[in-house]
């Protein structure tokens, strides 16, 4: 993927703190035509650096929030086009311009935009204009900022051996936008862009304030759950009967939701789980189900839910059966991998009477939190 560069205009940003606030100013250094992108240092610098751009993949929905590649979509109210959105328009803009100093010029409205944002770094900010002639046209438009490197040095001579480089960037983080979003190669998607920025900041995603990003999939998975949490509360409870306990079973939903870390509520049946769970694997059919047990993780798919992950309760304390056709083990020898495996009705014998040995020391005791985790709650982390 070997994008041609038809203008670039090259900035750097600067920021001072001062006792109140944080001064920025910002000052445009170049801006070159192709022929002139060409006899550059950039063009070494920057060309790899297209092609991974244009090469790095994104999910509309992606697998957690935190991503670094998203996708983004410009906002526009029902019923109105693309040109109703300043952010389009602006793009338009300079993706249209007709010569160098048009480019510089829109790219100038540009930098402005971003300098308003309140968490916007020192740094080189590039924009540009390069096409894929392979496939279009029309060109992309190539968003970059690069924050300044802390304490570079470079190898000097044999007196001074090094000597200080005074803002230093390089292209390990560099954050990017392109635009328009090309899905697959030969493909664009004019009402969208892609973001990339791999730092937990979100200044280079804020500053464009008409773009909406759409949720994760965990966040989408989350939405469904409490919707089904509130069909089955309309469901249990008339809409017109207040009651205390159905008041404590709202509480206990609204905090079990708003927690972290979850504990098992013991409020559906099995064939109710199961429902839910076909729901949400029918929207992500590769959805992850991952629990604890004192300690023990437990990692599959919702899928296997109720066919080979299975949760029980015995005797009081819970219980997951996990079955399958083999057993693997990673690197590292055990002892276990030579286990030749009791029938389970043993294996269930041997657990309970482990458990009547510990309620003995409990009763002997007289007080659990002297034997470790015999009084610790089955989900504890």
């Amino acid at each position: 993927m070997k994008f041609s560069v038809k203008y670039l205009s090259f900035f750097v940003i600067q920021t001072e703190d001062s006792d109140s606030d944080v001064a920025k100013r910002y000052k445009h250094f170049q801006t070159l035509t192709h022929e002139e992108y060409q006899d550059s240092e950039l063009k070494s610098f920057l060309d790899s650096e297209f092609a991974r751009i244009g090469k790095r993949k994104a999910e509309v929905n992606p697998v957690s929030e935190s991503v670094p590649t998203k996708i983004g979509r410009f906002l526009v109210e029902p019923g109105h086009e693309l040109t109703s959105n300043p952010n389009y328009n602006l793009f338009q803009r300079i993706r249209g311009a007709a010569d160098k100093q048009e480019f510089h010029h829109a790219g100038d409205d540009l930098i402005r935009m971003y300098m308003d944002t309140s968490a916007v770094r020192g740094g080189a900010f590039i924009v540009a204009l390069a096409k894929l002639n392979e496939y279009f046209d029309d060109p992309f438009l190539f968003l970059l900022k690069c924050d300044f490197e802390n304490k570079i040095a470079r190898i000097s001579d044999e007196r001074s051996l090094i000597s200080r480089v005074e803002m230093a960037i390089n292209a390990k983080n560099i954050k990017s936008i392109m635009y328009p979003y090309m899905p697959e190669p030969g493909i664009l998607e004019d009402w969208e862009l892609k973001i990339h920025q791999a730092s937990h900041a979100r200044y280079f995603e804020d500053f464009l304030k008409y773009v909406s990003y759409e949720k994760s999939k965990p966040e989408i998975v989350n939405d469904q759950v409490l919707g089904m949490v509130q069909e089955y509360m309309e469901t249990r409870w008339p809409q017109e009967v207040e009651t205390e306990e159905k008041e404590q079973e709202r509480k206990q939903f609204e905090l079990w939701s708003a927690s972290e870390k979850r504990e098992l509520q013991e409020l559906w049946a099995h064939e109710r789980v199961i429902d839910a769970a076909a729901r949400l694997t029918a929207f992500q059919p590769e959805l992850e189900l991952k629990l604890k047990i004192n300690g023990v993780t437990v990692k599959g798919q919702m899928v296997d839910y109720g066919r080979s992950i299975h949760v029980a309760n015995m005797d009081g304390r819970y219980v997951v059966l996990i079955d399958g056709d083999s057993i693997q083990f990673d690197k590292g020898v055990s002892p276990v991998e030579l286990l030749q495996p009791d029938d389970i009705q043993t294996v269930l014998q041997r657990m309970r009477e482990r458990a009547e040995e510990r309620q003995r020391e409990v009763d002997a005791l007289g007080d659990p939190a002297s034997l470790g985790d015999a009084g610790d709650k089955p989900w504890d982390d």
